[in-house]
């Protein structure tokens, strides 16, 4: 018999924890074949080394088909080991999300990391079609749920057996650029709202950033603990990065140059990769984070060296933290740096602060949304003057079918021609400042940005990512802070091709439902 795990809520919440996790990238194929042994191996030996607190399973990360995470974490689990299981919603409608935590939570599996997930890149004889029915805001409200009980649907006033995932979500601010680190922020506060405890950062090498991203939880007070993504690099790997072939994750030109000369050395650099490696994790740690994440390509034994390596590395984590600095040249930061460690202070960006002041904007605000928003106020919010009339109005249009047809067209053809928007019946349009998510948004993000954006773009659509345009309008009237205010958005899918219009006035769309879940809260 192996001893039970001590659970990851639990490591966390000791006394000056630090705990170090470890990342495994699932094969495609069978377990038994040669690459999953392979990952299984790695695995196994990572399972029996007392310096790794707990192993993280990735779910088809870029957007690949993978061998299920939690096929190979049934063998770690029993083997006394702590096992995190990533759960991205790119592959699975809602319905097969609650059916995968149904899953987990009878199979042992507590900690979920909740993710959007990459876009696809490639399918059985063709591209896969991505789902994004929820997001990974969606998904942690969903799983907070069934961790309160859901309603039993077939028992009026019951509830399902309460579940007990230990929610976890990535936050993605080594970005360049405000309107993409800013959303990115606000964001990370739903996140927590909507029931995660732990978050990891996406890799970086920037502890600038690293720090920056501490502060704000702190300033915040979000009830998050903390784990640095400390990412082994490589030649190979820099090169990808640098590229852009992984969305959200950058190498700059400097760094870029340094893994090019180092990796052309005998080793192929794997001395200075180490070391960079290990001087993060120590730097990490003298920060304050409540623990690391180790990733990767390397063999169980590499784990273990940084560990102890960064162990070394501890006492001078101040005098390092300059090394571990490869940022954009024109950067934006929350905070005002210090002078003497890179890091960042507890000031704020004074120039952050003096365009908010100044309501000074990167991106043109377009007249059609300055309009949008008064033609909002006036009719269409549920307090608006001429909201009862709408609804009125409505109310007798919906008796003639002719009629509706009617209404309906004309609600399309000034709303396609104005927003490209698509006919899903229960528009977000107002929560994203006139940006279409279903038209504009390769992944129908509702609640806030994914992590995928490149200076301010789309990292499948090339575009203005909507919630850069969304953070830039608002902003222009001083209200980007409360842009990801409220609970979670879920898009009803019911109402596609019904008329948006109608929905909001007769209040069967996601507003309503969200007015009452504030007013009648499930207790």
């Amino acid at each position: 018999m192996h001893p039970a795990p001590v659970p990851l809520r639990e490591q966390l919440a000791r006394p000056e924890a630090f705990v170090v996790a470890a990342e495994l990238v699932t094969s495609r194929g069978l377990i038994t074949a040669d690459s999953s042994r392979r990952v299984l191996e790695l695995a196994q030996a990572l399972a029996a080394d007392p310096r790794i607190d707990v192993l993280s399973i990735t779910d088809n990360p870029g957007g690949h088909a993978m061998l299920s995470p939690d096929t190979l974490g049934t063998d770690l689990i029993s083997r006394g080991q702590e096992v995190i299981i990533h759960l991205s919603c790119k592959d699975w409608n809602r319905n097969a999300l609650e059916s995968r935590g149904w899953k987990l939570g009878s199979e042992g599996f507590d900690n979920v990391l909740a993710l959007s997930g990459d876009y696809p890149v490639t399918g059985h004889r063709g591209l896969a079609a991505p789902v994004f029915d929820i997001d990974s805001v969606g998904l942690l409200s969903l799983f907070s749920e069934m961790n309160e009980g859901l309603p039993d649907e077939r028992r009026q006033g019951e509830h399902l057996d309460r579940t007990h995932f230990f929610l976890g979500c990535v936050a993605t601010n080594h970005k360049r650029l405000e309107r993409e680190v800013m959303p990115q922020y606000f964001k990370l506060r739903k996140k927590a709202q909507a029931g995660a405890r732990f978050v990891i950062n996406q890799i970086g090498w920037n502890a600038r950033k690293d720090d920056e991203l501490l502060r704000w939880v702190r300033r915040e007070q979000l009830p998050l603990s903390a784990l640095a993504n400390v990412y082994l690099l490589s030649r190979t790997a820099a090169r990808a990065f640098h590229a852009g072939k992984i969305p959200g994750v950058v190498v700059t030109d400097e760094l870029l140059e340094r893994a090019e000369r180092h990796g052309a050395s005998p080793d192929r650099g794997r001395a200075f990769f180490l070391d960079l490696a290990a001087k993060h994790f120590a730097v990490a740690r003298g920060l304050g984070f409540d623990g690391v994440y180790l990733g990767g390509h390397m063999p169980a034994s590499t784990f273990g060296e940084i560990v102890d390596l960064a162990a070394t590395f501890a006492a001078d984590w101040r005098a390092l933290a300059p090394e571990i600095h490869f940022p954009f040249p024109d950067e934006f930061y929350f905070f005002e740096p210090d002078g003497d460690t890179k890091l960042s202070s507890g000031e704020l960006n004074a120039a952050y602060v003096e365009s908010k002041r100044r309501r000074k904007t990167e991106l043109r605000v377009p007249v059609k949304y300055r309009v949008s928003r008064r033609l909002h106020g006036a009719v269409f919010a549920d307090d608006a003057p001429l909201f009862p009339a709408g609804r009125a109005f409505y109310g007798a249009v919906e008796k003639s079918k002719a009629a509706t047809k009617l209404a309906h067209l004309a609600e399309q053809a000034a709303k396609v021609t104005l927003f490209d928007r698509r006919d899903c019946g229960d528009c977000s349009l107002p929560d994203i400042a006139y940006v279409c998510p279903e038209s504009q948004c390769a992944k129908n993000q509702r609640n806030g940005p994914c992590g995928g954006t490149r200076d301010g773009l789309c990292e499948v659509y090339d575009t203005e990512c909507i919630w850069s345009q969304a953070y830039e309008r608002l902003k222009a009237y001083g209200e980007e802070e409360s842009m990801l205010d409220g609970p979670a958005i879920v898009k009803d899918n019911a109402l596609i091709r019904t008329s948006a219009w109608a929905n909001t006035f007769r209040g069967r769309d996601h507003h309503a439902r969200l007015d009452r879940d504030i007013r009648e809260p499930d207790i």
